[in-house]
């Protein structure tokens, strides 16, 4: 009998929905209207366009608004329709949408910074709009006054900024790679604490509030999952993009991370599994595997006439060990590691088929990635690229 064929099992990816091809200059940010087949995007050519779906299935400005300088990031709220948009000379501009999101009526401007906008903010339950800028500064101000309420000096550009609503905590990423937490008050903030674990600039940054846990990306490429709530200092490494890490997203009915980088890439991380921190790497002068001496035990090697060797450290135990020891590699995904990394002999041999099965998938947009945006109603995620494309993708399949 003729041993019967089984057709493989179909990888679910993100479907591609529809491309938004007329800007002129790189879109620096764009989001997905709620509840409408629309998009709305600023960019570097200065202009604000609202794309609406028409009956042919292509999108269509219903609106084209030049401003003076180019934009370089947003905030929509969808209940209010109201769009701030920061702006390379520093100021932030605020409109009014109608409903059928075919005029935009401007409500106020914000003299908010020295330099270029970076991150712009506006939170409805307090009618602040913070913002951040290249001048180094992070302010808050009454959207309902226009008012200035406050101003905290950062130690470099900031790069992400989150905030939480109910205990007032502003988390700022910057181009040092560190995070810091501020409160905020009316007309002052202080400072909660700082933490770093990136080796380079922090380039996006989520919070989720059910779970109190804060995500970052960094330019090191890596991610890092700090758990707020448990007040136990956990951060959990994700290493999974090839490249910079430009956007993040929750999906919390899923637990689901979403993660894009410069490359294109696009990952979605498994949160629902319990996950392992990155051990500290030890210190030594010879590996804690051989004792063989490193090349700067001058005294091990003249005493045993050895050659040094070269340090290295197993990623799943922190060990200092020389090449020899650790010759073999290894993914360790519940670690964060979805890429083979360098592991001793021994915890080689204990790491087992299902330790190495992935928490993560990875997708490639064909896009070089500056800014996404995810819409959990619809499960859409936006990409925006140095292509000067925008990209709509329907997520289903993948976050699921």
């Amino acid at each position: 009998m003729a041993e019967e064929i089984q057709p493989k099992p179909q990888t679910r990816t993100p479907v591609l929905l529809n491309k938004i091809e007329a800007s002129q200059d790189v879109v620096n940010t764009a989001v997905i209207i709620p509840k409408e087949d629309g998009v709305i995007s600023v960019s570097d050519d200065r202009t604000i366009r609202i794309w609406l779906k028409r009956d042919s299935g292509q999108y269509w400005p219903s609106i084209y608004h030049t401003m003076p300088a180019s934009c370089s990031c947003m905030s929509f709220n969808p209940e209010t329709r109201r769009l701030s948009v920061g702006m390379e000379n520093g100021t932030i501009s605020e409109f009014i949408l109608s409903e059928d999101y075919n005029k935009m009526t401007p409500e106020r401007t914000y003299e908010a910074h020295q330099g270029k906008v970076t991150v712009v903010l506006f939170v409805l339950e307090m009618e602040w709009v913070l913002s951040t800028g290249q001048d180094k500064n992070l302010t808050w101000h009454c959207s309902e006054s226009g008012t200035q309420l406050g101003l905290y000096r950062t130690i470099a550009w900031v790069s992400g900024l989150q905030f939480d609503v109910e205990t007032r905590h502003a988390f700022v990423g910057d181009h040092s790679g560190q995070v810091t937490i501020l409160k905020l008050e009316q007309d002052s903030c202080s400072l909660v604490t700082t933490f770093k674990g990136h080796t380079g600039n922090v380039t996006a940054l989520c919070w989720d509030p059910a779970q109190r846990v804060l995500f970052s990306g960094s330019s090191d490429h890596s991610i890092i999952m700090w758990d707020i709530g448990g007040r136990k200092g956990t951060a959990i490494e994700l290493q999974g993009h090839n490249d910079k890490v430009q956007g993040l997203c929750y999906a919390p009915h899923t637990r689901q991370l979403i993660s894009c980088s410069s490359d294109g890439g696009i990952v979605i991380w498994n949160m629902d599994v319990t996950r392992q921190e990155t051990p500290e790497w030890l210190d030594s002068d010879s590996c804690q595997k051989c004792e063989q001496p490193f090349f700067w035990n001058f005294k091990q090697m003249w005493d045993s006439k050895k050659i040094g060797l070269r340090q290295h450290h197993c990623r799943k135990c922190g060990q200092a060990v020389c090449g020899k020891c650790s010759a073999k590699r290894s993914t360790i995904p519940l670690m964060g590691f979805e890429f083979e990394v360098r592991v001793c002999d021994s915890c080689h041999e204990s790491i087992t088929e299902e330790d190495r099965a992935p928490t993560a998938t990875f997708h490639d947009s064909k896009h070089s990635i500056v800014y996404m945006h995810y819409e959990p109603t619809t499960g859409w995620l936006l990409t925006s690229g140095a292509d000067k494309v925008v990209k709509l993708w329907d997520m289903t399949p993948v976050v699921s």
